[in-house]
């Protein structure tokens, strides 16, 4: 059985480095794992996802409409983006945090500030976290997906592994005890 994960965000937001510390952690846990990333117009806040596919034996990295078991959004419009990505019975982890994309800086789109309602009533797993609110209360709003990597671990059940040395080994120097506090934040949520 495979095991099929997308994240998704805005390019700065860490999605990249994310989806590397899970695959790694995933391959020590002994599952094959394929990840592949996909950049829109990261360097200018534009669409960022990477799909990371983990099992006995995985065989492309893709992930189709309908597919994925699991959304991770970074910023719950991404997360309404993605919806078709999800497979009946799916999980949607999400962030509440909110980055306007071009169409509604110029004033050409509206934000649906009803996001998350919308992505309830459609998806029955859904679990709301403040990632970016408690990154920033951390010290750094960039540990936000070390968060949601804590949070994505616990719903996973994915134990026997040291998920904060992964975490120490992969963020950057001077970083490693927010980050790790972030970890621990993110896994202690109920998600």
């Amino acid at each position: 059985m495979t095991t099929s994960i997308l994240l998704a965000g805005v390019g700065g937001q860490g999605t990249i480095l994310m989806s590397k510390i899970l695959s790694d952690g995933l391959i020590r846990l002994g599952y094959d794992v394929k990840m592949s990333e996909i950049h829109g117009m990261s360097q200018r806040g534009g669409s960022v996802t990477t799909q990371v596919r983990f099992g006995d034996k995985v065989y492309a990295p893709n992930i189709g409409p309908g597919e994925a078991d699991y959304i991770v959004a970074f910023e719950k419009l991404e997360a309404l983006r993605m919806l078709p990505y999800l497979k009946k019975g799916g999980t949607v982890i999400t962030d509440t945090y909110e980055i306007y994309p071009m169409p509604v800086l110029t004033g050409q789109s509206v934000y649906p500030k009803d996001a998350i309602d919308i992505i309830k009533s459609t998806v029955p797993k859904v679990h709301v976290v403040a990632a970016a609110e408690v990154a920033e209360r951390l010290g750094n709003i960039r540990a936000q997906n070390i968060v949601l990597l804590g949070a994505l671990t616990r719903s996973l059940a994915l134990e026997g592994i040291d998920w904060k040395s992964l975490v120490r080994m992969h963020v950057p120097p001077g970083t490693e005890e927010m980050n790790i506090s972030a970890f621990e934040a993110g896994a202690a949520m109920d998600t």
